[in-house]
């Protein structure tokens, strides 16, 4: 057994006060850290899905769609016709520059209406075969032996939801499969 000088156990105390006095210190800075933080949540989520009224929201729906979630281009007006949605074996054109009518699996564009979201409507394609165009022998037919399939992009749109006061509204972000094009693909075998 030692037995420890009083100047021994002196330095030995105020090591360890020193000691307490950082640790105490180390909690304390986390403390103002986590009391700052939680300051500052509520400001960022009230500006994230602030209130706006009717006059202010389709301008704060355009910054937001401008800044945050840019659009692709949509197909130009004359690109979404109305047409009858049947395979176009007969009338298979390779006069046409669009790749949508060149396609083995040719598609057309539909106007999607969204209301409630920014923007309020979409173009998206759709398949207009069940199978895909082969040209052969036969001339040209549709083959079942493959498939049209869906090309799908993730977008992101602002969706209007009432706020809490029943008179305004914030512009929630929600992403959304949109149909782009159509491919040919084998077709799946149950095995």
């Amino acid at each position: 057994m030692s037995i420890n000088s009083p100047m021994e156990t002196q330095k030995q105390r105020e090591s360890s006060c020193k000691q307490s006095f950082r640790e105490n210190r180390r909690r304390m800075d986390m403390k103002q850290i986590l009391f700052f933080a939680l300051l500052l949540v509520p400001a960022w989520t009230c500006k994230m899905f602030r209130c706006y009224n009717d006059t202010e929201l389709t301008g704060a729906a355009e910054r937001k769609l401008r800044s945050h979630y840019p659009q692709p281009a949509e197909p130009s007006p004359t690109a979404a016709r109305h047409v009858t949605l049947s395979c176009p074996v007969a009338q298979l054109s390779s006069a046409s520059t669009a790749v949508r009518d060149r396609s083995l699996s040719p598609w057309t564009y539909v106007q999607q209406p969204m209301p409630d979201h920014f923007p309020s409507s979409y173009t998206k394609a759709v398949c207009l075969c069940a199978g895909c165009i082969q040209i052969g022998e036969d001339g040209v037919v549709e083959s079942h032996d493959y498939n049209s399939a869906e090309v799908v992009q993730d977008r992101v749109f602002l969706k209007r939801e009432l706020c809490s006061d029943g008179g305004s509204y914030s512009l929630r972000p929600v992403s959304i499969k949109v149909v782009v094009g159509c491919t040919c693909v084998r077709a799946s075998s149950a095995s």
